[in-house]
């Protein structure tokens, strides 16, 4: 196993690896990006949470965890509720764009290695009189590497901006639900 991917590594083109690369650090960046805003969002829904269980229990005051008690220090007007919210979900959707970025165009990039792959591959058999199945197959499947990496990147980029996506929502939700408690004692 280890010799076929060392093979396919020597035989590829500089393109090829170059395309390779790219995907690969969009995968690993992609990673640490879902693992970092996965973990900071979980923070946040679960001070959140406390705080509208807190707001809505006997005590009836807004938690110091939460990402409010900030604005509702000061004020409890609806408009600046409202804007710190949109602060607090700004702050927290941060990065997720970067997802999508990446979930859309990484499909490119690989198709982008695969036609040079193609490409590369004719030029070297427009020099042969005759070209076999057996040598045109393993040329154009080298070259669908890449395709492949570049839908193998998509697919966790978009699954974990949906998952992330889904935070924020949620997050969002704590978020109104206080506010609304807030502006009706006020």
């Amino acid at each position: 196993m280890i010799d076929i991917i060392l093979n396919y590594f020597t035989n590829s083109s500089a393109i090829t690896l170059v395309v390779l690369a790219l995907l690969s650090v969009y995968f690993v960046l992609i990673f640490w990006l879902f693992i970092f805003k996965n973990s900071q969002l979980s923070g946040l829904i679960t001070n959140e949470k406390k705080s509208l269980e807190t707001l809505t229990s006997r005590d009836s005051i807004l938690s110091p965890l939460s990402g409010l008690s900030r604005c509702a220090k000061t004020s409890r007007s609806k408009p600046l509720l409202h804007a710190c919210e949109i602060s607090i979900i700004k702050d927290a959707s941060e990065g997720l764009s970067w997802l999508s970025i990446v979930s859309s165009t990484s499909p490119f990039i690989g198709l982008f290695g695969t036609v040079v792959g193609i490409l590369e591959s004719f030029a070297k058999f427009s020099t042969q009189s005759k070209v076999g199945f057996s040598v045109i197959a393993p040329a154009i499947s080298e070259a669908l590497v890449a395709t492949a990496g570049g839908i193998f990147v998509a697919i966790f980029a978009y699954t974990f901006h949906q998952i992330l996506t889904r935070k924020v929502y949620e997050l969002n939700t704590y978020l109104k639900a206080q506010s609304e408690i807030l502006i009706a004692k006020a």
